[in-house]
């Protein structure tokens, strides 16, 4: 049985680093897949390469994988569907005749407030704050790479310090599994101290209070001033054909082809966790949730598009392939991504760097260290969830051993996994919040990493301090 070592984070960090350098993503995954595999067998690259193709196609006998790859392909062609009822054309129409977004700082708050409001799943509200607000961002020539940057800081930051959600079922679940016998009291006490969300929440409103563009960003808009877009070289997350198919000249398009899927799809969200939770909404699944919301969306927009003979059943199917097309790129890193996080749990590499952390520590550094470990497995595996996993069990742990607070471990666990699942250029929301800005995903990357970078710096004080007075 192989035991996880040194070699257990090279196959993350190197899909990692080549993603970053070379922007190839998928290529760089499929090597750190290979990679991971050919550790598993003793460093044997042929016996590796067996493995890795089976690695890929056993994504698919994972449910919930699966779900989440086929909602990818699903989502392509409710976007393109809404694009060609007109739906984008006239919600822009509604919101210029009502002077509610005029302007280009308008169209930030428009994002932030609907990454606000929509809490029920990560991707929900990326999906529903990019789809609302791209039109308006390249109207008013702020860069997609802000879009992606705003959405992306209000979505699972958002979502993690909800108790009845997905995320709070989760983290709840995994905090009872270490004998903890009011797990969600726990996780409501440490809301307060899930520094790395608070912040960066704050700090993304700050950004567009006074249009702060950092680094990479302000080149980014620089270009998008000079009415470009994306940069030559960049791939849009998103088919550009897809985002362009409704006609300007175009008349028929109104509001409520946008604005009814949307809430249909939203509304949909908290009754299909009910379902799927028997009852119980913190029970429910999210993947199945997500999955059954964006169908109805899809159905109550086909629904809209024939009623008002806006397009035959035939048309409706050849725009859903089409969209569903666009976004093939999407599902196709999305499942190599989720090879190489089942490959780096298979290594340990999670197991093995929170392992190194357990040494003899001060204990005022016990919080900002598991803090930043969990960002770094989450940052290696591009997943929150996976950190939850690997890093809460081991925080309670630690804090009942020492008769601490459980709900500051359980903070500083929360915090540094959607620090590392923010920043990660191989986690889902990351990916997701890519795609719904239509833009290229290593310069979504790119120009968050300063943003995220910041805000990480002040939990890790913040972390410090809270161990100072309150261990």
């Amino acid at each position: 049985m192989y035991e996880p070592n040194l070699l257990s984070i090279a196959p993350p960090l190197l899909a990692i680093v080549l993603a970053i350098t070379t922007r190839q993503v998928i290529i760089s995954l499929s090597i750190g897949i290979l990679i991971g595999y050919s550790i598993l067998e003793s460093v044997n690259p042929f016996s590796g390469l067996a493995l890795a193709i089976e690695g890929v196609i056993n994504v698919f006998s994972d449910a919930g994988d699966t779900r989440v790859l086929v909602f990818t392909l699903v989502i392509g062609g409710l976007i393109a569907t809404i694009e060609k009822l007109g739906g984008v054309n006239g919600f822009i129409t509604l919101l210029e005749s009502k002077s509610w977004v005029d302007k280009p700082n308008k169209a930030k708050w428009l994002a932030y407030g609907t990454g606000i409001v929509v809490f029920i799943e990560s991707n929900m509200t990326l999906l529903v704050a990019g789809s609302i607000s791209r039109p308006l961002f390249d109207r008013y020539k702020v860069a997609r790479e802000k879009l992606a940057y705003i959405i992306d800081s209000t979505s699972a930051p958002i979502c993690i310090m909800i108790p009845l959600n997905a995320w709070g079922a989760l983290i709840i679940s995994l905090t009872a599994s270490a004998n903890i016998e009011n797990p969600l009291q726990v996780f409501v006490a440490a809301i307060p101290f899930n520094l790395y969300p608070i912040i960066v929440v704050l700090f993304s409103a700050f950004v567009i209070w006074r249009n702060i563009n950092i680094g990479p960003m302000r080149a980014a808009q620089a270009r998008t001033d000079d009415g470009q877009l994306l940069w030559p070289n960049a791939t849009p997350m998103v088919d550009p054909s897809i985002l362009s198919s409704q006609k300007k000249h175009d008349t028929g398009g109104k509001a409520r082809f946008m604005i009814v899927p949307i809430f249909a799809m939203v509304f949909a969200m908290p009754m299909s966790l009910y379902i799927t939770g028997s009852g119980v909404i913190s029970e429910g699944s999210g993947s199945t949730s997500v999955l059954w919301s964006v169908l109805f969306a899809l159905l109550v927009a086909w629904v809209l598009a024939l009623a008002y003979k806006r397009s035959s059943v035939e048309e409706l199917m050849q725009i859903f392939l089409k969209g569903a097309g666009g976004l093939l790129p999407v599902a196709v890193i999305l499942l190599f991504a989720l090879a190489l996080g089942d490959v780096a749990n298979a290594l340990g590499t999670g197991i093995y760097v929170a392992g190194v952390a357990e040494e003899t520590i001060p204990t005022i550094l016990l919080l900002p260290l598991l803090f930043l470990i969990s960002g770094v497995i989450a940052f290696s595996i591009g997943s929150s969830w996976g950190t939850f996993a690997i890093m809460i069990p081991l925080a309670i742990q630690i804090s009942l051993s020492l008769d601490f607070n459980p709900a500051l471990f359980l903070a500083a666990v929360l915090s540094g996994s959607v620090f590392g699942d923010h920043a990660s250029p191989i986690s889902d929301t990351t990916v997701v919040a890519s795609m719904a800005s239509a833009t290229d995903h290593i310069d979504h990357v790119r120009t968050q990493l300063p943003y995220a970078l910041i805000a990480a710096g002040f939990a890790t004080i913040g972390f410090l301090l809270v161990g100072v007075f309150a261990l």
